[in-house]
């Protein structure tokens, strides 16, 4: 009994964030189990980010992309959330789509929190049942949060009142792991009741790396170095993924020879995506003496299929975890389906390691959150020697990608319309 489906995604290609790709991903698949996707998205020309027109190759043909305005970003910047600035003009749009469109479902993926908001709004206003995807979660205590009167203090405090608000009426909440929401079912223990929840990674969409062929591009961040081991990082820089990366960064210093010929580039790691300055490693590289000669740090993110072809040029690719059960790195798909040898270090109950391990794609440290940390410095000399021999002994045609099947972006999308196919039914 599937149906028509709203997702309301304030950022859509061409905008460069990593939070598109999970709507684009499900716009794709949604078609072959039913049901019909509606992309409400805010007009690029309000995005605050470089723009990634590349990324447009990869949106299906044929899906249907409504576009708003928003509010300019003031200076000086009060507001920048996009979800804030076009919140009223989503909600009058969405209301206006869900009548005439005959809309069965509303799903809303977050980031931007606010706009979780607009599910139990729309549904009190047109009755329509919504849910509410955990791209990370809302109410989270940040490094700071904990400082009264601080703005992540603020911030905590906000989302505490916000999200039960938003939530209460979702007859769906679905997250990029469990963790992601695990804290929401412990909150609202009454959704359970009323609620199903479905824990669905990224996943990994292997046409994405076909399309780098057509590209006329060749990598410019770093070049082939023969007799360099030259792996890729790429993506944010979590805020309790430090400890993890300095405790690497000891146990290079201590062993400097085994870990001469290492290069691994951090690439879109900064503390903004369009400052080419705005580094976030390189202090604690130049503290451990490993500043351009082991560790490279380009801060500024690049365009998504960019991105691909960097991995491509890479000798392998690399996955830094964090001290939270609940992160998933999304990057683990990118690293499987590249074809190049992993090297990950990740909490130990991070879906990511079975992603790795399954697979066979590569060698993994797994480390048990911030006690686990200092484990890692005397672990990873010895683990990257496995993943010398990896590398030395690796082949693509080893890879299982049957185990991946299940980690697809087509079968992640079948486990939400299955969960949308109850909810219709129901």
């Amino acid at each position: 009994m599937p149906g028509k489906i709203l997702i309301i995604a304030p950022h859509f290609p061409p905008s460069n964030l990593a939070a598109v790709h999970r709507s684009r991903l499900f716009a794709q698949h949604l078609p072959s189990f039913g049901w019909q996707p509606l992309i409400l998205a805010v007009d690029e020309k309000y995005y605050e980010e470089r723009l990634d027109h590349h990324l447009s190759r990869l949106l299906p043909e044929g899906l249907r992309i409504e576009k708003v305005s928003a509010f300019p970003v003031t200076r000086p910047r009060l507001i920048g959330d996009l979800g804030l600035r076009a919140f009223w003009q989503l909600y009058k749009r969405a209301k206006r789509l869900i009548k005439e469109e005959k809309i069965d479902f509303l799903y809303i993926p977050i980031p931007s929190f606010y706009i979780a908001l607009l599910g139990r709004w729309l549904h009190a206003s047109t009755g329509v049942k919504y849910g509410i995807d955990y791209i990370d979660p809302w109410v989270h205590r940040f490094p700071g949060s904990d400082r009264l009167f601080s703005r992540h203090w603020f911030s905590w405090k906000l989302a505490s009142v916000l999200e039960p608000m938003a939530i209460k009426k979702a007859e769906l909440i679905t997250g990029v792991a469990e963790g992601y929401y695990k804290g929401v079912q412990e909150r609202n223990p009454s959704l359970a009741r009323t609620a199903l929840f479905g824990a669905m990674p990224y996943g990994g969409e292997a046409k994405d790396h076909e399309k780098i062929e057509e590209l006329d591009t060749k990598p410019y961040l770093f070049q082939q170095k023969a007799g360099k081991m030259q792996l890729v990082y790429a993506g944010a820089m979590l805020p309790k993924a430090y400890g993890p990366l300095e405790s690497i960064m000891e146990a290079m210093t201590r062993q400097p020879e085994l870990f001469s010929q290492l290069e691994i580039h951090f690439i879109g790691t900064g503390k903004t995506p369009n400052d080419p300055q705005g580094y976030n490693i390189r202090s604690l590289a130049e503290k451990y003496g490993l500043w351009e000669k082991v560790i490279f740090e380009y801060p500024a993110r690049i365009p998504y299929l960019d991105v691909l072809i960097h991995l491509e040029a890479a000798t392998g690719v690399f996955i830094l975890g964090s001290t939270e059960v609940h992160y998933t790195p999304s990057k683990v798909y990118q690293g499987v389906l590249s074809r190049k040898p992993i090297l990950a270090v990740l909490h130990a109950k991070s879906s990511a390691c079975e992603v790795v391990r399954s697979t066979g794609a590569g060698i993994v440290l797994a480390f048990e959150g911030e006690e686990g940390v200092p484990q890692i410095s005397r672990d990873f000399a010895a683990v990257f020697t496995e993943y010398i021999k990896f590398v030395k002994e690796f082949s693509p045609a080893r890879v299982d990608y049957t185990q991946f099947d299940k980690f697809s972006a087509r079968a992640v999308t079948q486990h939400l319309a299955e969960l949308l196919d109850k909810i219709v039914a129901a």
